[in-house]
């Protein structure tokens, strides 16, 4: 499959109209015409747009055809966890995913992702000199930078990025990489790539390990409350069809699990903490 003359960065689009279908029903009704392949990505993903009733927008379209299994996740598809992710976002009300319906195309079944306007100025992460972060900045862990140095790897002490580590902690997010957080310019915040989640083990690898250990906003309780309901309402239905008995049951534990300890995860351990490369 040819590229097309050119396929914006991550994600750059101009976010559909408010007038006419709902993104989540354009993508998952609309006509999607393949543009080009994002050939940087490790699964097949399609760079498409999407039309309805007028209405236009970018998306990225992952076809199962094109996912290569993974034997820590034999369960299910990357793109039914990748819809499950948006799910169980759009419950907590807070919108850190981008719409994601799973719909067939061009190449079979696979996930359908909104493509989203990103603020390339935004600075979320960095790597600083001394023992300790700036204020406005949490620390995540020191990094090797070339000739024997190490700096400091830190990330914003941005309430956004506070409640995607929450998300996070519930979907047991096993890859979260710099690169895979989307500021844009009204000031909100996107997290993409949600393949490897959900997982019935601890796998929890992320970026977002500032808060470690703190205690959980009272916002962020408020959520894993109507969470813990709606796990075993509506919301457990959805996802009864996106992923696995055993990992909706998981998913439960770890919102019972914070709740009752009422802090923001720790490293386990038994896995490595941090994703590699970070971004």
């Amino acid at each position: 499959m040819s590229a097309p003359e050119r396929i914006p960065p991550r994600g750059v689009t101009a976010a559909p109209a408010e007038a006419g279908p709902h993104p989540a029903e354009l993508l998952a009704r609309g006509e999607l015409t393949v543009r080009g392949r994002i050939r940087e990505a490790s699964n097949a993903a399609l760079f498409c747009t999407v039309a309805l009733d007028g209405r236009e927008a970018s998306c990225i379209y992952k076809p199962v055809a094109g996912e290569r299994p993974l034997w820590d996740f034999p369960d299910g598809t990357l793109a039914g966890r990748e819809v499950a992710a948006y799910e169980v976002s759009e419950a907590t009300g807070w919108g850190l995913v981008p719409p994601t319906v799973l719909r067939d195309g061009p190449y079979g079944e696979g996930m359908c992702q909104l493509w989203v306007d990103i603020h390339a100025e935004a600075e979320l992460l960095a790597l600083v000199d001394g023992e300790e972060p700036e204020p406005g900045w949490k620390a995540i862990g020191f990094a090797e930078v070339g000739e024997g140095r190490t700096a400091l790897l830190v990330h914003a002490d941005d309430e956004r990025l506070r409640r995607l580590a929450v998300l996070d902690a519930v979907i047991n997010n096993a890859d979260r990489k710099g690169g895979h957080l989307l500021p844009t310019a009204d000031g909100r915040l996107y997290g993409i790539d949600h393949g490897v989640t959900f997982n019935v083990e601890n796998k929890l690898r992320t970026l977002l390990w500032g808060w470690a250990g703190e205690a959980l906003t009272p916002d962020a309780v408020e959520v894993l409350k109507e969470l813990r309901d709606g796990l075993h309402g509506a919301l457990g239905e959805r996802l009864a069809a996106l992923i696995t008995a055993a990992e909706i049951d998981a998913t439960r534990a770890r919102v019972d699990a914070l709740l009752t300890s009422g802090l923001h995860p720790e490293p386990s351990g038994e896995w490595p903490a941090i994703p590699w490369p970070p971004v």
